[in-house]
């Protein structure tokens, strides 16, 4: 079953990292508890929309950009969740964002557009 909560946890975390901060920093910029901040981030909360909100003021990320990252990682996983059922033998699923097509395809990241899953599995095998 795949969990939105989950997904955006890990965007949040992904996003996060990249700017190299900590949870105890976003959670005093964002103003919610780092332990609320960290369940968050590992999907064993939800978010509200005013959460979230402040979330992307604290990592300066528009919420359209995180949404955005989100339903990549959700048409992936739709995708691979889809494939697995139709195969006889479950072949080892790997999601991929931007910079891990990014980095498959040599491409530089800020090159790297994902319309649809179809684009992630042509960039990878290209």
């Amino acid at each position: 079953m795949i969990l939105l909560r989950r997904l955006l946890g890990d965007v949040l975390r992904r996003q996060r990292q990249r700017q190299g901060r900590t949870l105890r920093e976003v959670s005093s910029s964002a103003r919610v508890s780092l332990g609320y901040l960290s369940e968050v981030e590992r999907g064993q909360k939800e978010a509200s929309s005013e959460l979230l909100s402040s979330i992307c003021d604290a990592l300066d990320v528009r919420m359209s950009e995180l949404m955005r990252e989100v339903s990549d990682e959700l048409a992936l996983a739709e995708l691979a969740q889809s494939a697995a059922a139709t195969d006889p033998v479950p072949a080892p699923v790997r999601t991929f964002n931007a910079v891990s097509v990014a980095s498959l395809t040599g491409v530089a990241e800020d090159r790297v557009t994902i319309k649809s899953p179809a684009d992630v599995v042509a960039g990878v095998a290209a």
